[in-house]
């Protein structure tokens, strides 16, 4: 018998599977150009909030793609998906990687203007 904390759980290894984010809705009506600003603010700054800078490259590449190129990033990366949607993620080191949704998929209410 080994201790109880020693053993690792089912999909420790690998994580979850990523999935599409499901649909959201911003506080406000916000237009595409406004979400890229959002977008470009949180990656930009993303890396100071701790993580590799190498780790949150890959999220953003993971995150741009399509869900089957997305799942090849993080599982080349090596990135642990706690939550499918992406909106959690863990290095091999155990560091947090928090994506907020307007990085992952737009609102249900983008407006057409710029």
């Amino acid at each position: 018998m080994g201790c109880a904390g020693s053993s690792r759980s089912k999909g420790d290894e690998t994580g979850k599977k990523v999935r599409k984010p499901k649909p959201w809705k911003h506080s406000e009506p916000i237009t595409r150009a406004q979400l890229v600003q959002m977008r470009d603010e949180f990656w930009d700054t993303a890396p100071h909030y701790g993580g590799r800078k190498e780790i949150w490259d890959a999220l953003r590449a993971a995150a741009e793609a399509d869900i089957s190129l997305a799942q090849t990033i993080v599982d080349s990366a090596g990135i642990i998906v706690q939550a499918a949607d992406l909106t959690v993620c863990y290095d091999e080191r155990g560091a947090k990687y928090e994506l907020p949704e307007y990085v992952l998929s737009e609102p249900t209410n983008l407006t057409g203007e710029n």
